[in-house]
């Protein structure tokens, strides 16, 4: 079975007067259909450059990316916007809210994109999946950041995607709601949907099932979280803590 993405020498450089900067500098990677992955590193070690061309926001100077066996990095700007609006849905760490509109408003929002005619129905159906329901109808003001963070990750879902993206998903919540909007992730891979997640907290890290670390635009290390894993990068007191603390879904009404 073919890898659902596969990067080959992929690279992304910036010229700054006469230094170039390689943000990455030739990654091979592949990721399997039904993954969760996270990807971490300091700040300027190219988790955020690779997170933004898989998601086909920015183009590699060099290299290929292969999406679903399709060549995406040769694709023009039109057949790009459509990958993304068909295969990929995106969840930021600022939310991105339209504030004068409705919860359900912003979750149709891919929706209009994708020129279809009927969105209430699948938008409120992505509301209740993250257990924002009863809160359709309410603007982003009105709405505590968890539940704010649940809107996107519901507008990220409505068209169904294969992958979802999140960039420092947790980053603007407090422990306890970064884990419940976590325990939203493990069930949206539970139910078939390839997760890759950018963090720099690497306890939100080690819930993935497979974590790859970034240093200097290079792929450092790349491997499954088990309990050795976690014993060597957080200590061998937490080494057998769960992916997760919360069944899925849990106390979602609160957050």
């Amino acid at each position: 079975m073919k890898p659902l993405i596969q990067l080959r020498r992929f690279s992304k450089h910036y010229t700054m007067g006469e230094t170039v900067v390689r943000a990455l500098d030739g990654v091979d990677l592949s990721i399997d259909e039904g993954e969760f992955i996270s990807i971490t590193g300091p700040s300027g070690s190219g988790k955020s450059t690779l997170m933004h061309l898989v998601g086909c926001l920015d183009r590699p100077t060099e290299g290929e990316y292969w999406l679903d066996g399709n060549l995406v990095s040769g694709m023009t700007d039109r057949q790009l916007a459509v990958v993304r609006n068909q295969k990929i849905g995106f969840v930021f760490q600022t939310f991105n809210l339209i504030q004068r509109t409705t919860a359900v408003e912003n979750v149709a929002v891919p929706l209009f994109y994708g020129r279809m005619t009927r969105v209430r129905e699948p938008s409120l159906r992505a509301l209740e999946r993250v257990g924002l329901g009863p809160r359709a109808h309410h603007k982003p003001s009105e709405l505590s950041g968890g539940e704010r963070q649940r809107v996107a990750i519901a507008r990220a879902i409505v068209n169904n995607p294969k992958i979802l993206l999140a960039d420092e998903p947790t980053g603007n919540l407090d422990t306890r709601t970064g884990e419940q909007i976590m325990a939203i992730f493990q069930e949206l891979n539970r139910a078939g949907v390839t997760v890759i997640l950018v963090t720099h907290e690497m306890a939100v890290a080690m819930q993935a099932q497979r974590i790859i670390c970034m240093r200097d635009g290079l792929i450092v290390e790349d491997g499954e979280v088990d309990a050795a894993f976690r014993a060597r990068m957080l200590g061998p007191a937490q080494a057998e803590i769960p992916r997760t603390t919360l069944p899925p879904m849990a106390r979602p009404a609160k957050v």
